[in-house]
């Protein structure tokens, strides 16, 4: 009777450090995304410019020649790898949350996509974590689909964060970059364009279900322009994970929000979720809130050269019709009351 109270009891220590373990693991994995998201592009272009001063700038220089010649590559598909996108650190990132992806309907190979995902919340873990890695299985939910995640071509002009970025399958966010995947990368593409962007990262809060989608119709003339299906996709929870200080319109917050964003392309927040050592305190790291990311039912778009403003608008139209049909569909299963509406701005 001893000897199995003490087998129990060390079976019960090993349990419990590796649960200890695991979550150790887990918030080391999105710290280490919350830091690339926010400091890696200036870090690695003030160490690049380091090197250049000292005794090993040869090897900075090779780099900088390198980049050169490469600066293109992100306009035409990128470089992704498959071994960067099912690195174990994924499945830590995506259990800490946890993130979900929900498969809704069968997408064809023989035809391209432009997902629109929404909302964009402070740092669009839900559009990275499914999209950019294979932690919740997209490439097995939609075998023979290539996803190409879209952010700000800035990101792309910075050394070593450009080609992290490129791993996982993320592309600039512009025109070039788009056209070139949906006409010369054959089909079974699906980029994802967070059509919010930093507009709609300046209003996103816990507790508000709201997408900036009435005046973003450019997307919808991608599509026309290369016949690509459009797919809303709608993430339960992107806006949970983080607390913000949310400007009014007119006040000199909000001003300086609208400034940055115009001329630099981002919105800076002021934001905050819990500590590194614990959920009590003010940091970095995103609450631990379930994010579920549904992946709604194809619109057939046609293929029109030149689409006329009457064509966008009657697509655009059916494209917030069919988000909100998708946000109404799941919001009870995902801890909304059947209540709640999707503001759409």
């Amino acid at each position: 009777g001893t000897g199995s109270n003490i087998l129990s009891a060390l079976q019960d220590l090993f349990w419990l450090l590796k649960s200890k373990v695991e979550k150790q693991l887990q918030i080391i994995s999105v710290l280490q995304w919350v830091l690339t998201f926010l400091i890696m592009g200036i870090a690695c272009t003030l160490i690049l410019m380091y090197i250049l001063c000292t005794d090993c700038w040869a090897i900075a220089a090779l780099y900088l020649a390198w980049l050169v010649f490469d600066w293109n590559t992100p306009k035409k598909g990128g470089r992704r790898s498959q071994w960067v996108r099912n690195w174990a650190i994924w499945r830590y990132f995506r259990d800490y949350f946890p993130i979900r992806l929900v498969k809704t309907h069968n997408l064809l190979t023989t035809r391209n996509y432009i997902f629109g995902y929404h909302p964009h919340g402070i740092m669009g873990l839900g559009a990275f974590c499914n999209f950019s890695t294979e932690a919740t299985g997209v490439g097995q939910k939609f075998p023979g689909i290539r996803p190409y995640l879209a952010t700000l071509a800035g990101n792309f002009r910075m050394p070593i964060l450009r080609d992290y970025l490129m791993s996982g399958g993320i592309c600039p966010v512009n025109r070039d970059s788009i056209d070139y995947i949906l006409s010369k990368n054959g089909s079974g593409n699906a980029i994802i364009i967070v059509v919010g962007g930093a507009a709609e990262s300046l209003n996103c809060t816990p507790g508000k279900n709201s997408v900036t989608l009435r005046n973003r119709k450019g997307f919808v003339k991608l599509a026309l322009r290369h016949g690509a299906d459009l797919v809303p996709v709608y993430s339960f929870g992107e806006n949970e994970v983080y607390k913000q200080v949310i400007f009014e319109e007119g006040s000199w917050g909000r001003w300086v929000q609208k400034k940055f964003q115009k001329h630099v392309g981002f919105a800076p927040c002021i934001f905050h979720g819990r500590g590194l050592f614990s959920s009590n305190t003010w940091g970095l790291l995103p609450y631990s809130k379930p994010i579920t990311t549904v992946v709604g039912e194809p619109i057939t778009i046609p293929k029109i050269d030149n689409p006329s403003q009457k064509d966008v608008d009657f697509y655009h139209s059916m494209y917030v019709d069919s988000l909100i049909k998708l946000f109404d569909k799941y919001k009870s299963k995902f801890g909304l009351p059947e209540t709640e509406v999707l503001e759409v701005n």
